[in-house]
């Protein structure tokens, strides 16, 4: 616990936070690639699928893009509810609510896993829903953590600033770690997720699960250190 108290805060949150950057691309690349092209994670792409099923029709499914998105709105309410109140970066309602998501994925793989195969649909409805909501609740919990220029789900607005702050822009150079670090933990973990696919459904969702679950124990873990190792109001 020592150990874990010495590590500043900001480095720490930032170090799990891309972790979760990481999974987060490996559900999308399960989602899109084996649940009907549905995002659950990057609204983004998934309000644009949304709009060229509304547009186009075709081959391209409504109720999926719908869900995903329902769900996630549900995941970063349930978020706004519960940690309205929250003064800490990290608290025991963070760590409940990571837990929750670690739980959700890992319960939707075991549920692909026991499926097998080509899954029902009603059985990929129901996956895309609930990994819409999980996904949805891991983006506001990391909101509230606020690790700048890390959101775990989109790289967009850390692209735009890293041209913006580039040699061939003002040549700043602000945060360029990090912001490189994000958009290739996540091109990597699509990577990882679409390589996955090629051998088993169940595998890259059980992957991401094993990997939120551990970020959230680390994380529970260093602020509990973090808050112990603190002076206590009452000494001098």
């Amino acid at each position: 616990m020592d150990t874990l108290a010495r590590i500043p805060t900001a480095r720490m949150h930032l170090g799990l936070m891309l972790a979760l950057t990481f999974a987060t691309g490996i559900v999308d690349a399960l989602c899109y690639l084996g649940l009907d092209q549905v995002f659950t994670a990057n609204m983004t792409g998934n309000v644009l699928l949304l709009g060229m099923a509304v547009g186009e029709g075709g081959d391209l499914t409504l109720l999926g893009p719908v869900l995903a998105l329902v769900g996630f709105v549900v995941g970063g309410a349930l978020v706004g509810r519960v940690l309205k109140d929250s003064h800490e970066p990290w608290s025991a309602l963070s760590t409940g609510l990571l837990s929750l998501v670690a739980v959700v994925v890992l319960a939707v793989g075991v549920v692909l896993l026991v499926t097998g195969g080509e899954p029902h649909r009603v059985v990929r409805l129901t996956v895309t829903a609930a990994l819409g909501v999980a996904m949805g609740t891991q983006a506001a919990a990391a909101r509230f953590i606020a690790v700048k220029d890390v959101t775990t789900i989109v790289v967009t607005g850390t692209i735009t600033a890293l041209a913006i702050d580039s040699p061939l822009g003002n040549g700043r150079q602000r945060s360029a770690g990090r912001r490189t670090a994000a958009v290739v933990l996540l091109v990597a973990g699509a990577a990882l997720g679409a390589l996955l696919l090629t051998w088993n459904l169940a595998a890259a969702l059980l992957l991401a699960g094993l990997l939120i679950a551990v970020v959230t124990v680390l994380g529970d873990l260093h602020a509990r250190a973090v808050r112990a190792a603190a002076p206590s109001p009452l000494q001098p």
